[in-house]
C-alpha cells in the first residue's frame, strides 16, 4: 500500500503556471468559478455564492490535504498570483495505487492550453512522487472539451455509466478515463 504525505504542501511548477495552495484570499476567485451555473453544468455540485460558502469549501479541502485523503491546488500563472481555476488529485485509493483527477477553469482562461499543461503537472507529481499505477478522470459525456483535454493527455476512455449519479432531482451519466504509469509520456 502506499503512503501519501502532502505535507509540506508541493507547490507545481511549469514554464508558465505555478499550482500553489489555495489560501483565504482565493475566496472570491472560488466564488466566481464555482458560483457560476455555466461552470458547474457539467459537474453537478452546489453552487458557492457566498464568502461563507467558499470558505467552508476551502476548510474542507484543507482537511482532506491535511488528512491525506487528496490535494488540491490553485492555478495561478508564473509570476501572478491571481487565482484562475484549480486542479487536483481526489479519491485516492493507496490500495489500490490509483486516484482520479479534476480541474477547472475560469472562462476568460479556457482554450490556452492551461488545463493540459496542470494535468501534465498532476501526472508527473502522481506517478513519479506518489507512486500511483494509474489516475483516473471521471467527466460528464456532454463535456467535449474535458475529453480532449484527456485524450491530448494520454486518457483513453475505460467506461461509460448511465444515469449513476443522481443530484438536485437528476440522474446523469458518467464517462471514466484511465491513464496507467507504463503509458504516461508515450
Amino acid at each position: 500500500m502506499l503512503t501519501i504525505n502532502f505535507n509540506p504542501f508541493p507547490d507545481l511548477m511549469s514554464d508558465r503556471l505555478l499550482l500553489r495552495r489555495v489560501t483565504a484570499n482565493d475566496v472570491e476567485g472560488m466564488i466566481a468559478l464555482r458560483g457560476n451555473p455555466e461552470n458547474l453544468k457539467y459537474l453537478p455540485r452546489p453552487l458557492i455564492t457566498t464568502q461563507e460558502q467558499a470558505l467552508e469549501f476551502m476548510n474542507r479541502t484543507d482537511t482532506m490535504i491535511d488528512n491525506n485523503h487528496g490535494i488540491n491546488w490553485a492555478i495561478t500563472l508564473k509570476g501572478n498570483p491571481q487565482f484562475i481555476g484549480t486542479a487536483g488529485i481526489y479519491a485516492i485509493q493507496p490500495e489500490h495505487h490509483r486516484a482520479d483527477i479534476g480541474y477547472m477553469l475560469l472562462p476568460e482562461y479556457r482554450c490556452k492550453g492551461i488545463v493540459t499543461e496542470a494535468i501534465g503537472l498532476m501526472l508527473n507529481y502522481g506517478f513519479n512522487q506518489l507512486q500511483l499505477h494509474s489516475i483516473g478522470a471521471v467527466i460528464d459525456p456532454a463535456n467535449a472539451a474535458s475529453e480532449r483535454v484527456l485524450q491530448k493527455n494520454g486518457f483513453v476512455k475505460e467506461a461509460h455509466f448511465i444515469e449513476n449519479e443522481y443530484y438536485n432531482g437528476v440522474y446523469y451519466d458518467s464517462v471514466i478515463y484511465s491513464l496507467l504509469k507504463r503509458n504516461y509520456g508515450k
